[in-house]
């Protein structure tokens, strides 16, 4: 990252799966400021999903800074940052939900549960979970079953 001209150059170990940010991302959207670029090897290191992508180039924005993808060469700046968001956008539109989900993790069989004790239905729960309606009835078949 020296070699891109980073002056600050921050590493994480992978994120867990169920983390939303990591707390290194969160730490460098605070610090950053005015015509800074935030650079990252690849843009699936940024986010776990196109729509987490999106907000981190929002908030950068706010703050004047622009994000810079090393692998593709693509920058959050200019008519490229402009075509570049269109893109993610289109992509994020159709991008189903258990995607993010998946990234995240899978539901808990007690998130489930309390659904279906709320009176919701095993199709309206896999919906509002993003998962497959089989998920919903494998995980509360398991939960009978012990």
């Amino acid at each position: 990252m020296k070699a891109f001209g980073c002056h600050v150059v921050r590493a994480e170990e992978p994120a867990s799966p169920t983390a939303d940010e990591s707390a290194v991302l969160t730490s460098i959207i605070d610090f950053i400021g005015e015509g800074d670029q935030l650079v990252v090897t690849r843009l699936e290191h940024l986010a776990r999903s196109t729509r987490s992508v999106l907000d981190v180039i929002d908030r950068l924005e706010e703050r004047g800074a622009s994000l810079f993808v090393v692998e593709a060469q693509l920058s959050s700046e200019g008519a490229e940052g402009r075509a570049l968001r269109a893109a993610l956008e289109a992509v994020s539109a159709v991008e189903p939900a258990w995607i993010a989900r998946r990234r995240k993790g899978a539901p808990a069989a007690e998130e489930i549960k309390a659904l279906q004790d709320a009176g919701v239905g095993p199709v309206e729960i896999a919906r509002r979970l993003g998962v497959s309606r089989m998920t919903v009835w494998r995980k509360l078949r398991a939960l009978e079953a012990s």
